[in-house]
């Protein structure tokens, strides 16, 4: 599967590494409908983290279509809150 993450570019990451990353996806919904912004600044980038080293980069000038499309490491609450479907950021 391919994955961008917003304002850093691509990776290709195994889809048997998804289960893990939807336990995190998960904690974001939670956090995201608490309003918990510690927690979500804490939970996105350990999902970021775990993407960037689960994931193999794709050179800078590859434009690939992305199947999964996440925030930048600044994104806010609100801007997430935008993206989201009822499904969360990473497809189950």
């Amino acid at each position: 599967m391919i994955v961008r993450i917003m304002g850093e570019g691509q990776v290709t990451l195994d889809d048997s590494h998804v289960v893990e990353l939807n336990k995190l996806d998960d904690e974001l919904l939670e956090e995201m409908e608490s309003g918990d912004e510690e927690g979500f600044r804490r939970t996105l980038g350990a999902l970021l983290d775990s993407v960037r080293r689960l994931g193999t980069p794709l050179p800078d000038d590859a434009l690939e279509p992305s199947e999964l499309i996440l925030p930048a490491p600044d994104a806010t609450l609100e801007e997430v809150r935008e993206m989201l479907s009822d499904d969360g950021l990473i497809p189950g």
